[in-house]
């Protein structure tokens, strides 16, 4: 981005920037912050992508950048692009004072030697009303804290230790660095990064639990850039206030969506709990249901069979009477006439 030194190349920065897709993220935040019908200054302005998002929102987009093959690609996209170092260069001259309604610094003062003056500049750039946009990282992310802790200061390509990165902050150093530049904080916006999961490549078993866990908690070591509105002092002290507490109770709010969210992920695991032993009580009743059945079939069954037994039994008493009787004649038969005299 904007810095001391031009490089002949198309800068590392550039992206195909794509709002939809990218909600959440610094530009996002930066365009939403920005609005639109406004006269902007895109400070560090790269290829012009964020200034081509705001120009399609009705703004009138201007630039600033050093790396001259990169503003080749944003004069094609933003009204007017002056190549330029800001450190050294009276953007006030260049532009006329009370040019714009917003100054935009995308992740540009960071890689500043002083960037107090550069920010200062934006009160005489600004008309009344104007305000200005920042996006910076912030150093206190957990994962810089865990480095350090782990004896770590890498230095990275991209990210909250970019190799070019000169200056740091965090939430209460920028905003007594908007103080010191003669502005308010009025709108203090965060991008989040889970532990784990930044350029640093940390590894979470080599920490310990209970450390993990209170980071986790605050919200500043889960925080990856700070995104903020700012205007001039004049507009009020407890600005600035105002926008911390907000930016408090944001916290708390999405800490209840969070509180919430599990308390409904837990009360759909009980109720699929619940379903499920409804399902096996259900099944139960249904097998006893069969075993009555059955049981009840079976006792059908066995009635049947026990009256073709006792059938069977009278059937077989009366042959074996019929055969006494047959008997009793044969031998009848079979005797001499005289034995059954006088009888």
């Amino acid at each position: 981005m904007t810095g001391g030194t031009s490089v002949m190349a198309l800068s590392k920065y550039d992206i195909e920037l794509n709002l939809a897709e990218n909600a959440g993220t610094s530009h996002a935040l930066m365009v939403e912050l920005v609005g639109s019908n406004k006269r902007v200054l895109d400070v560090g302005c790269d290829t012009g992508y964020v200034g081509e998002q705001l120009t399609a929102l009705g703004n009138r987009v201007s630039g600033v950048e050093c790396n001259s093959v990169s503003a080749a690609v944003a004069a094609d996209r933003l009204e007017k692009v002056v190549v330029a170092d800001v450190e050294t260069t009276d953007l006030v001259a260049e532009f006329g004072p009370g040019s714009f309604d917003v100054v935009v610094y995308g992740d540009v003062l960071e890689h500043l030697r002083d960037p107090l003056p550069v920010l200062r500049q934006a009160r005489r750039l600004l008309a009344p009303g104007g305000s200005v946009v920042i996006s910076i990282p912030n150093i206190a992310h957990g994962d810089i804290r865990l480095a350090l802790l782990a004896g770590r200061f890498t230095y990275t390509k991209l990210g909250i230790l970019d190799e070019t990165h000169t200056r740091f902050f965090t939430r209460d150093s920028l905003v007594s660095f908007l103080a010191d530049a003669g502005l308010v904080l009025i709108d203090l916006r965060r991008t989040l990064a889970p532990l784990f999961s930044t350029e640093q490549q940390l590894v979470r078993e080599d920490f310990q639990p209970e450390l993990i866990a209170q980071l986790e908690d605050d919200i500043e070591a889960t925080t990856y850039q700070f995104v903020v509105r700012a205007t001039p002092e004049d507009v009020g002290a407890q600005a600035a206030e105002r926008a911390v507490e907000l930016d408090r109770l944001r916290d708390s709010l999405e800490r209840a969506r969070a509180e919430r969210a599990g308390l409904e992920a837990e009360l759909a695991g009980l109720a699929e709990t619940v379903a499920a032993r409804d399902g096996a009580i259900a099944a139960a009743c249904a097998e006893g249901n069969a075993l009555r059945s059955e049981l009840a079939r079976m006792e059908d069954e066995l009635a049947v069979r026990c009256a073709d037994a006792a059938a069977l039994r009278a059937g077989l008493a009366a042959l074996e009477a019929t055969r006494a009787v047959r008997a009793a004649r044969r031998v009848r038969r079979l005797l001499p006439g005289e034995l059954f005299k006088g009888r």
